[in-house]
C-alpha cells in the first residue's frame, strides 16, 4: 500500500476518489508572427479588458463569500488590475521591445513572471503574493483565450481535491459538500490553502511530496491529525474512515459556556473578519470575538475608508456580541496585505518592515482615525471591546498605542504578541497595557525564522516547537508579574494554534485566558477540554516544553489524551 507523508492541518480521517487540480494554463508560444493590422494599441486594450473582466469575476466571488475567504479573493483581484502588471505587460507589446513585439497573451506571461521573480526574491511575506500573481496571470490569459478560468474540478461524487497548491481564490470558494478533503505536495502550515481549509472543516495535508502525481479516482485513505495519506486502502482502513464519521457526528454543538473538568473556565472566542462572520459565530456558540481582522474595511480600494464607513462595518460585529467581550486588532496592513495609500511595496524585507502598528511611523493619523471609529461603534453598542496593536515589540510602542486607544475614548488597550521581543519582556510590556493575545502564526515563523508558507520549512513552522511553546510560557508568567493590586492582565490565543484541541491543552497549561479560533472548531476544543483538570493540562505542557522537538511534543501530549482518538481528532 503506498503512503506518502505531509504535515497534517486539519485533522479527519476520510476515504474517497482524488480529484487532481487541472494542469496549469499553457505557456503561449513565444516568436508568434503579428498580423500587420492588429496594433499593439488594440493589444494593449485587450489586455486592460480582460485584467478589468478578471478583477470582476474575482470581485463578484467575493460577493457571495465571507470571513477569509472574502479577504483572499478581494486581494487576489487588487493583484488582477496591478498597474504595474498591466502597463509593464503592455510595454512588452511595442516592437520597440527588446525582443520584438508579443502577443497580448505572452505579454501578460512575461509581465507576471518578471513581477513573481520579484517578489520571490524579496522573500518572506512578499514571496507569499507570487502564487497570487501566478494565478492572476493564468487567468488572464484564460479570458484572453476566451476560455473558462483554472478552477476546482467538476464531479459528481464528493472527492479528496489533490494539487501541487491551490490558488488562495480557488481554495476560498471551495464546497465542502463535493471536496471532503485537500492533499497538496507544496505549502505550509500557514499557507493560505490550510488556514481555509481548518475555516471550512475539511481535514487537510500540506507538503506531502507527490500526491500531486495520484491518478484521478484513485482511492485514498486520508489522517488529517497524523498527516499520512495511502493509496488503495484496505478493509481495515475503510472501518476506519466509517468509525471516524460516527464519531464525528456524535461531537455535540459547543454549549456556549467551556467548562474544564476541574470546572475551570475557559472561554472560547471566535475569529471574525466581518458582520456576517459574527453573526455565524454567535449561531456556534461563541462567547465572545478574540480576534476581529479589520483589514476587511480596508482591502479593495486605493484610498483609506472614512470613519462613517468603518463605524459601520465594526458596528455589525459589535452588534452580534451584545454584553460579551470583541477584541478589535487594529489594522494589520503591510507584508502580505500591501495597501496602496499606507504601505511601501518597495521595502527590501516587507515582513521586517512596516507593517501592523509601525504604520503609524510613516503614515500617521490612520490609526488614530480607526480608533475614533472604533470607538463610535463602541457607544452605539452594547458590546465589550478590547482593542490591540499587532507588531508590538517594546514597552515604549504599548504605552503609546495605550495613549492613543486613551484619547480616543477607549478604556481597554492591549498588544498582540507576535514578536519574540514581546514574549521576552513581556512583564515591562504588559505593564503598559491591559491585555495581551499571542498571534502564534507570526510568533512562530519569527522564532523560527521559517518562512510560514514554504513547504519545505513546514516542520520548523509549527507551533508545537519547544521554543515557541517556551515564548508562550514567558509571556503568560510576564503578565502575572505585570498584574498587580488585582488588576490582571490575561493572555488570549488568537492564532492558529488555538483551533488544535491538543495544543490548546496544553496553551491552558502554559497559563493562557482564553482561546479564540474560528467557529467551526469550537466543538472539538470544548470537547477536549472539558475532559481535562488545571492540573492534568499543567503537566502536559511540562511534558511538551521538556520535548526535543515539535513532533515528539505532539506525540506525548496526544498519547495522555485518549479522547482524541475517540472523536477522531
Amino acid at each position: 500500500m503506498q503512503t506518502f507523508s505531509g504535515v497534517g492541518v486539519a485533522p479527519g480521517r476520510v476515504l474517497g476518489p482524488v480529484r487532481q487540480m487541472p494542469k496549469p494554463v499553457q505557456e503561449p508560444r513565444e516568436n508568434v508572427n503579428i498580423p500587420a493590422d492588429v496594433t499593439a494599441e488594440s493589444q494593449g486594450q485587450r489586455i486592460k479588458d480582460a485584467a478589468k473582466a478578471v478583477q470582476a469575476e474575482l470581485r463578484a466571488r467575493a460577493a457571495t463569500a465571507s470571513g477569509e475567504g472574502k479577504e483572499v479573493l478581494e486581494a487576489t483581484a487588487l493583484m488582477a488590475a496591478d498597474p504595474m502588471l498591466v502597463k509593464s505587460a503592455i510595454r512588452l507589446l511595442s516592437p520597440e521591445a527588446p525582443g520584438g513585439a508579443r502577443t497580448a497573451e505572452r505579454a501578460i506571461w512575461e509581465a507576471a513572471a518578471t513581477v513573481a521573480d520579484s517578489l520571490k526574491a524579496l522573500g518572506g511575506y512578499m514571496a507569499e503574493r507570487v502564487a497570487d500573481v501566478l494565478d492572476v496571470r493564468a487567468r488572464i490569459v484564460s479570458e484572453l483565450r476566451g476560455l473558462p478560468a483554472p478552477g476546482i474540478p467538476a464531479s459528481d461524487v464528493p472527492f479528496i481535491l489533490a494539487a501541487e497548491d491551490l490558488a488562495p481564490a480557488d481554495t476560498a470558494t471551495l464546497d465542502p459538500a463535493k471536496v471532503i478533503a485537500l492533499i497538496t505536495s507544496s505549502g505550509g502550515p500557514q499557507s493560505h490553502t490550510a488556514i481555509l481549509a481548518r475555516a471550512l472543516g475539511l481535514p487537510a495535508i500540506v507538503a506531502a511530496p507527490g500526491v500531486d502525481e495520484i491518478g484521478d479516482g484513485t482511492e485514498v485513505y486520508l489522517d488529517g491529525a497524523a498527516g499520512t495519506i495511502m493509496v488503495d486502502p484496505g478493509e481495515e482502513l475503510r472501518l476506519a474512515a466509517k468509525a471516524w464519521a460516527t464519531q464525528a457526528s456524535t461531537v455535540a454543538a459547543f454549549s456556549g459556556s467551556n467548562v474544564m473538568a476541574d470546572g475551570f473556565r475557559v472561554p472560547l472566542l471566535a475569529n471574525v473578519g466581518t458582520g456576517a462572520d459574527a453573526v455565524k459565530a454567535a449561531d456556534a456558540g461563541a462567547e465572545g470575538v478574540g480576534l476581529l481582522r479589520t483589514e476587511f474595511c480596508f482591502l479593495d480600494r486605493d484610498d483609506e475608508p472614512t470613519v462613517e464607513e468603518q463605524i459601520a462595518a465594526y458596528g455589525a460585529v459589535f452588534a452580534a456580541f451584545p454584553g460579551k467581550k470583541v477584541v478589535v486588532r487594529t489594522l494589520d496592513a503591510g507584508a502580505d496585505k500591501p495597501l496602496p495609500f499606507l504601505t511601501n511595496a518597495d521595502e527590501p524585507n516587507p515582513a521586517l518592515g512596516v507593517r501592523g502598528y509601525r504604520t503609524d511611523l510613516t503614515s500617521p493619523g490612520v490609526l488614530e482615525r480607526q480608533l475614533a471609529a472604533i470607538a463610535a461603534a463602541e457607544a452605539a453598542n452594547q458590546a465589550e471591546v478590547w482593542v490591540m496593536a499587532p507588531m508590538i515589540s517594546t514597552a515604549e510602542e504599548a504605552a503609546h498605542f495605550a495613549t492613543l486607544c486613551s484619547a480616543a475614548g477607549l478604556k481597554t488597550p492591549g498588544v498582540m504578541v507576535e514578536v519574540p521581543s514581546a514574549a521576552l519582556t513581556a512583564a515591562s510590556v504588559l505593564r503598559e497595557v491591559s491585555f495581551a493575545s499571542l498571534g502564534t502564526n507570526d510568533l512562530t515563523q519569527y522564532a523560527m525564522a521559517a518562512d510560514r508558507q514554504l513547504g519545505p520549512l513546514a516542520t520548523l513552522n509549527d507551533p508545537w516547537q519547544p521554543a515557541v511553546l517556551q515564548l508562550v510560557k514567558l509571556t503568560a508568567d510576564g503578565a502575572a508579574a505585570a498584574s498587580s493590586g488585582g488588576n490582571l492582565r490575561p493572555v488570549g490565543v488568537c492564532g492558529e494554534a488555538a483551533a488544535d484541541p491538543a495544543l490548546a491543552v496544553v496553551l491552558v497549561g502554559l497559563g493562557v485566558a482564553t482561546l479564540s479560533m474560528s467557529a467551526r472548531a469550537l466543538a472539538a476544543v470544548s470537547a477536549v477540554l472539558a475532559t481535562v483538570t488545571v492540573a492534568q493540562a499543567q503537566q502536559l505542557a511540562t511534558t511538551a516544553l521538556s520535548a526535543p522537538s515539535a513532533s515528539a511534543a505532539r506525540q506525548a501530549v496526544r498519547a495522555q489524551l485518549p479522547i482524541l482518538d475517540e472523536l477522531g481528532l
